[in-house]
């Protein structure tokens, strides 16, 4: 395809020609259907051949705290804490939770069947003949823990009960035999193979990890999440492989973080419980003091009764000091959760300095009492309220043993975990839809890409437009492309299975030379010889075939036509004319043979052809010889035509040496591969050296629906048998 415009859109406009990029898209339809198929294969291959991973999961509540007895009331409610649900998440993604997971699994052993690259796996899964092994111990020394090691099957019986096999290091070197079901000890390397279903020869890659890279691996893999919002459903969700081991993994994970949570739980009523326990011991031993005080005082002092104020006054007093004492133990227990700025704190020092100031104002009191009733009151107050601290204390302990035993967390397994049916991975008809729609943007792009960088000329309107008029537009044939691969596989051939014109003489590309022929006629009126010469800017445009045929094109027409080819560096013309090229233009040159010896008669009748002879070292300095004007003349004189086809003007100099001979100049260049700017520089060229060219030949023109020129060339064409 060409980017350049029509002549109609100027050169330097941005807009985007919709219909030409449709038509790229079209000439480049099978390629981009192959690439296409091509990417859909591929993702089929991988859908089919990928491991299938599967996914497992589980649903864990929390709930609010409670102490699981709502009758204890205060004891209840100090044991009452909410917990938030990315606290909880955390909680289960910590190593604490992780690492008894990856102990009880013996998740740092690494084990993994070696297959063939990329392949091997799917096919071995697709065969059913996957390899499996269970190492259910694997102990290495610190120093190995980086290392891998190689497990080969050395009797393996596809799932009897018993197959031996060879553990070797890194550098091969063998660490250990062993046998299913056995423990295998050398130096302070241990494996322990539970189960094996391999055959012999299959190798396995074993390696020990740290306990830390291991529960990073199911910190990466598992992925907790709450259901809805602040509903305290938490989903567990883990990948994998296997089956089994992902179920495993999150029953075990859900287990642990249930039993913490458990425990946690009862170890706050534990503390509280450990607390009274310390001070049973002196609450009891005060009781017993304080009684002992009080009997002998009254044996001393025969038995006095107090008063009924008195009386009044000790259960005040003693109903405060119990007081005091509760806010005592509850401080304790308070201060464990907040600080003295918390309302809480706050309003328990308040309630103490009520009492204190009550307690003060009722020893205000006693003190007017007489000495020995005074004492009485002292005493019999100590009595009970020991007696009553210590009865309160017997309750609490009561009441937390009630607690701890009746405590059962705040968390509840709803849904223990389950594997999938079907693999999560890969979405196989999503895989080959993506792969397929990768593959046709990709080849598009590369069919735009071409053409954005395809610079070769495709219309004649460019041609035109620097001044050089486009005589004929030759286009691609298909039965040239077929003569010319027998030209390679033949070694003895006629002109009749070589020369297009006599091979299909109605093939479109003779019928354009037709044209030309037509054309010339006009052009060389007016020349000032009857000799023609043909270049063109590059090599590989097809300047021979354009001169061989048009010679026979004519020479049918009933004219005498003499074919030179003057590339003598490499000309190959005398493969069309099926003749041998010696001797040729270079012998003559070079005084080493006549003009009638180099004459050669292809077998159309009219038309002869001279060779490019032996390679020369000097092909430009024989042209320049007189010799080749003298060849010129006489060929002008005994032909009706002369064509000379000299190799390009860009390359080498002789296009511009025999163009000084010739009337008549014409360029050949090929659709799609000669840039408008190199033909303008060829142009060039020949003006410098005050050559004229007449005009323009676009040799192999191809129909493309991208391209603004070019017909269907279908319409015109016929049907030639030979009669041969």
């Amino acid at each position: 395809m060409s980017v350049t415009q029509n002549t109609q859109v100027k050169h330097d406009s941005d807009d985007i020609d919709l219909g030409k990029l449709f038509g790229v898209l079209l000439d480049n339809r099978w390629n981009i259907i192959a690439i296409t198929f091509v990417f859909a294969v591929l993702g089929v291959a991988y859908a089919l051949l990928a491991t299938p991973v599967y996914k497992a999961d589980a649903l864990i509540q929390v709930e609010q705290k409670s102490s699981g007895m709502p009758a204890l009331g205060d004891m209840g409610e100090l044991f009452a804490q909410e917990s938030s649900a990315t606290t909880e998440i955390e909680i289960i993604k910590s190593r604490m939770i992780l690492g008894k997971t990856v102990d009880k699994l013996n998740l740092t052993t690494v084990v993994t069947p070696n297959y063939f690259p990329v392949v091997g796996k799917g096919l071995a899964r697709l065969q059913g003949k996957n390899a499996t092994i269970s190492v259910t111990r694997f102990e290495v020394p610190d120093y190995m823990l980086t290392k891998s090691f190689t497990l080969e099957v050395k009797d393996g019986n596809n799932g009897n009960s018993r197959a031996a096999f060879e553990l070797y290091d890194q550098d091969a070197n063998l660490v250990l035999t062993g046998n299913i079901g056995e423990l295998a000890v050398k130096d302070d390397v241990k494996l322990f193979v539970s189960e094996l279903n391999a055959a012999s020869g299959v190798t396995f890659t074993i390696e020990k990890r740290s306990k830390l890279d291991a529960i990073q691996w199911l910190q990466t893999g598992l992925s907790v999440s709450e259901r809805g919002k602040q509903t305290g459903i938490l989903q567990l969700s883990f990948i994998g492989e296997n089956k089994e081991l992902i179920k495993s993994i999150l029953n075990d994970i859900s287990k642990n973080y249930f039993m913490q949570n458990v425990a946690r739980n009862s170890a706050e009523a534990e503390n509280s419980l450990e607390f009274l326990r310390k001070h049973l011991p002196d609450i009891k031993s005060q009781l017993t003091v304080s009684e002992d005080l009080l009997n002998k005082f009254r044996q001393e002092n025969e038995s006095i009764d107090l008063g009924l104020e008195a009386k009044s006054t000790l259960d005040v007093m003693v109903t405060i000091e119990a007081q005091l004492n509760e806010l005592t133990f509850k401080e304790s227990e308070i201060s464990q959760r907040f600080t003295k700025e918390h309302p809480a704190y706050v309003a328990l020092l308040d309630k103490r300095k009520t009492l204190l100031g009550e307690r003060e104002r009722l020893n205000q009191q006693i003190q007017k009492l007489p000495k020995t009733q005074r004492e009485v009151l002292r005493l019999t107050r100590d009595v009970e309220v020991n007696q009553q601290i210590y009865v309160q204390l017997l309750n609490k302990v009561q009441e937390l043993n009630i607690v701890k035993a009746s405590t059962v967390g705040n968390v509840r397994i709803l849904d223990e975990a389950q594997s999938y049916t079907k693999p999560v991975k890969p979405k196989k008809p999503l895989i080959v839809v993506l792969s397929t729609i990768l593959g046709g943007m990709l080849a598009i792009a590369v069919a735009l890409i071409r053409a954005a960088f395809n610079r070769g000329v495709e219309n004649p309107d460019e041609i035109e437009a620097i001044g050089l008029p486009v005589y004929a537009s030759v286009p691609m044939s298909d039965w040239q492309i077929e003569l010319e691969k027998k030209q390679k596989s033949k070694q003895k051939l006629s002109v009749d299975d070589t020369l297009l014109a006599v091979s299909n003489p109605a093939d479109l590309s003779i019928e354009a030379l037709r044209s030309l022929r037509t054309s010339l006629h006009f052009a060389m009126m007016e020349a000032k010889n009857n000799i023609l010469m043909i270049s063109g800017p590059s090599p590989g445009i097809g300047k021979s075939f354009v001169s061989a045929n048009m010679a026979a094109v004519v020479a049918k027409a009933g004219q005498k036509v003499l074919v030179i080819d003057a590339d003598m560096r490499k000309g190959r013309m005398e493969r069309q004319m099926a003749v041998t090229p010696k001797p040729g233009l270079s012998d003559y040159l070079s005084g080493q043979s006549p003009i009638e010896s180099l004459i050669k008669l292809p077998g159309v009748e009219g038309l002869a052809f001279i060779g490019r002879g032996e390679a020369p070292p000097n092909p430009s300095e024989l042209l320049m010889h007189p010799r080749f004007k003298l060849l010129l003349d006489w060929a002008s004189e005994n032909y009706d035509l002369v064509i000379v086809d000299t190799p390009p003007i860009l390359a080498v100099t002789d296009a511009a040496i025999v163009g000084a001979h010739a009337g008549t100049s014409l360029l050949v260049g090929r659709f799609g591969q000669n840039a408008i700017k190199e033909i303008e520089i060829t142009k060039q060229r020949f003006e410098q050296n005050g050559i004229e060219i007449k005009g323009f030949i676009l040799n192999a023109v191809v129909r493309k629906a991208s391209g603004y020129y070019g017909g269907n060339y279908g319409y015109y064409n016929y049907s030639y048998t030979s009669t041969k």
